[in-house]
């Protein structure tokens, strides 16, 4: 039987950070770091890390600073940016899961902005990432206009004026919890900028998206508002070296009417759907 750990975490630069550790009832074939989606707390993927750890992969979740278990009473006047989750809360966790399970090899599991924001580690201590649900997100990529015009008013008003006006953006609008005002402000501009992620990349020579030779799958789902197909791809085009591979899944293949942005980690998928993912792991656990 799997178990499971919970931790209090310290990012590199001292903050607080909620985690659990999943373990394997052996010796873990490799360890997985679930990088959650935007404001979507670690207890959302509880269930999913659990059966990774049945199969034989730890894994690691957390709530990055400023929501979930690692978010402060009040967020006004609170200082949080997702370049601290990129800098800071990431790294710490993935040093978490290395000393934890340190005879295993390393993998990636991005959700959203999770699979986004692999480009900014240290790449070279991971031997794969599968990146589900997660895109470029610049407005003019969503082909539906509705979608379109909705991305263009969270980038260009809805996100910037929350952050002024309540120094929070209300998290119920996207389905999750708060997010700081910095956060906002910081996903605003790369809505806005046409290479999304290159507004922080291009300082800093494109990280290890430029760098990264590994496995990489994006994972995209056909009839995920948040994150079309066409977004799914820009994502992997920032990966100019990786061993990258894009593929789309229908719900009538796994026999669903929706997946969506958020359904395919929820246990009605358990048999259907995580199976093509953690099978996924596990063969880049056996090639390391």
């Amino acid at each position: 039987m799997s178990t499971t750990q919970t931790l209090d975490l310290r990012s590199r630069d001292g903050h607080p950070l909620a985690a659990n550790f999943f373990a394997p009832a052996g010796a873990p074939r490799a360890a997985v770091l679930i990088a959650g989606a935007m404001g979507v707390p670690r207890r959302f993927y509880a269930a999913f890390a659990s059966d990774l750890a049945d199969h034989g992969l730890a894994a690691l979740t957390l709530d990055y600073r400023g929501f979930g278990d690692s978010a402060p009473r009040h967020l006004r006047g609170y200082s949080a940016s997702i370049s601290d989750w990129i800098d800071h809360d990431l790294p710490a966790a993935l040093d978490a899961l290395a000393e934890r399970a340190p005879d295993a090899p390393l993998l990636w599991l991005g959700h959203s902005v999770g699979g986004q924001l692999f480009g900014f580690m240290d790449t070279s201590r991971l031997q794969g990432a599968l990146l589900v649900a997660s895109q470029s997100g610049h407005w003019a990529l969503w082909d539906k206009p509705e979608w379109r015009r909705r991305m263009w008013t969270l980038g260009h008003v809805l996100l910037p004026a929350c952050a002024l006006a309540l120094g929070r953006f209300p998290g119920r609008l996207l389905g999750g919890d708060d997010l700081p005002a910095g956060v906002a402000r910081q996903w605003a501009a790369w809505i806005r900028d046409p290479e999304y992620l290159g507004h922080l990349a291009r300082r800093r020579d494109w990280a290890d998206f430029a760098r990264y030779q590994g496995p990489l799958q994006v994972v995209s789902i056909a009839d995920d508002d948040y994150a079309p197909p066409r977004a799914g791809a820009a994502l992997l085009g920032y990966f100019q070296q990786a061993r990258g591979e894009r593929v789309t899944v229908t719900p009538a293949e796994v026999g669903a009417e929706r997946i969506g942005h958020f359904d395919g980690f929820r246990s009605r998928h358990r048999e259907q759907l995580w199976p093509q993912w953690r099978n996924w792991l596990l063969a880049r656990a056996a090639e390391a």
